[in-house]
């Protein structure tokens, strides 16, 4: 299924994940959490890839190597998570790395490591 409007699929992945946080509570390991939002999306008939090895590419275009994706959703979307008391600037320039490097535009942060859960979409528009 490809998406047409990708703020509706973050949507799904944002409920999904309130709904996640809502029954387990913040304390488990980030592994987790990831295999959690993963199953759910999948029984919602997503494509969700665990892990997913993503290119990264240079200025030119050149294959630098790749880095694993906690989950790439139906191929268009990166989603990092977290399992810590607070999202600090690290973790945000590690999403934006990831999307600049291998061209994916949309990307999500999301923490289930503290009470409140954490959210956030991140955009990364190409300038040609």
């Amino acid at each position: 299924m490809k998406w047409e409007n990708i703020n509706d699929l973050c949507d799904v992945v944002r409920e999904t994940s309130f709904a996640i946080h809502a029954y387990h509570r913040n304390g488990h390991l980030e592994k987790v959490y990831e295999r959690a939002l993963a199953n759910r999306l999948r029984k919602q008939g997503l494509g969700v890839e665990q892990q997913f090895a993503l290119t990264v590419y240079d200025e030119d275009g050149a294959t630098l190597g790749e880095y694993f994706a906690d989950l790439f959703v139906e191929d268009c979307l990166i989603v990092e998570i977290k399992a810590c008391k607070s999202i600090t600037a690290e973790h945000v320039a590690q999403l934006l790395g990831y999307l600049k490097s291998s061209r994916v535009e949309t990307g999500l942060l999301i923490n289930f490591g503290a009470p409140k859960l954490y959210i956030k979409k991140f955009l990364m528009t190409s300038r040609e």
